[in-house]
């Protein structure tokens, strides 16, 4: 329990007090409220040697801090959550704007093209400015022939890209991405991201919708553009059969 000061007591605290005051150094509160686990922790760091030497009582000298007996500033219990609360959430929101570092980064990718490509566009992606569907056919590890449309955004989110490009994958169309096909078995699947809606169209065949800006993206070869603030990159490379990219520069709906 806390040492109550009071009768016959008072004199003597009295007393230690003022030859405190006479040599006390004043204890500057350091700005980093997080080091302290409870508001005890806190007090015993406003304790000085000479609180200790003339009190002989840590609780006593906790105490008297505590209520104010002390020169600059010490804080309630109040004021100590209030700061550790502040100091908690700054430190998430530091941690929340902290940049990620890219997968992509220190790989030397010189010699292929394809994940230059992913590479370059990471960043952008990553921080939803770009938006951005990949095209791929190739085989897999059955030497079947597959084909799909993957969203890259998607893809970031939802699992590492450092065995991509570091080689110990290869990235390849899935059942669950936009679009899949098996050349082999005749399988094909189709699902909507948190990106794009798929637009099935008779006549211009698969179209792809940002759900952000709400433009269509039309992956027809045969269109001379894909459509606004679209762009289409065939990539040449050795890694794939077949490569293609189509860039879209989202703009928030108005």
């Amino acid at each position: 329990s806390i040492p109550q000061i009071g009768g016959h007591d008072s004199a003597r605290v009295r007393s230690r007090l003022r030859r405190m005051e006479e040599g006390y150094v004043s204890h500057q509160y350091e700005d980093s409220i997080e080091r302290f686990a409870s508001y005890e922790d806190y007090l015993d760091s406003e304790i000085t040697h000479q609180d200790r030497f003339y009190l002989e009582e840590d609780e006593l000298a906790r105490q008297l801090v505590e209520i104010g007996c002390r020169k600059g500033e010490v804080l309630s219990r109040e004021e100590f959550t209030a700061r550790t609360e502040a100091a908690e959430s700054a430190k998430k929101a530091r941690l929340k704007n902290t940049p990620k570092e890219l997968a992509s980064a220190q790989k030397d990718l010189t010699d292929f093209p394809f994940l230059r490509h992913l590479a370059a566009r990471e960043g952008l992606v990553g921080s939803g400015k770009l938006s951005t569907i990949i095209f791929i056919r190739d085989k897999n590890a059955k030497g079947q022939e597959i084909s799909g449309y993957i969203d890259y955004g998607h893809r970031l989110k939802t699992e590492s890209f450092e065995p991509y490009f570091e080689r110990k994958r290869r990235l390849l169309p899935r059942p669950s991405d936009l679009s899949f096909y098996n050349w082999d078995t005749q399988h094909s699947t189709s699902n909507e991201s948190p990106n794009f809606q798929i637009m099935p169209d008779h006549e211009q065949g698969l179209l792809f919708k940002n759900k952000r800006d709400r433009k269509v993206i039309n992956v027809d070869p045969k269109e001379p553009t894909p459509g606004d603030n679209s762009k289409r990159h065939d990539i040449q490379t050795t890694e794939y059969i077949q490569v293609v990219i189509f860039d879209h520069m989202t703009r928030k709906k108005s």
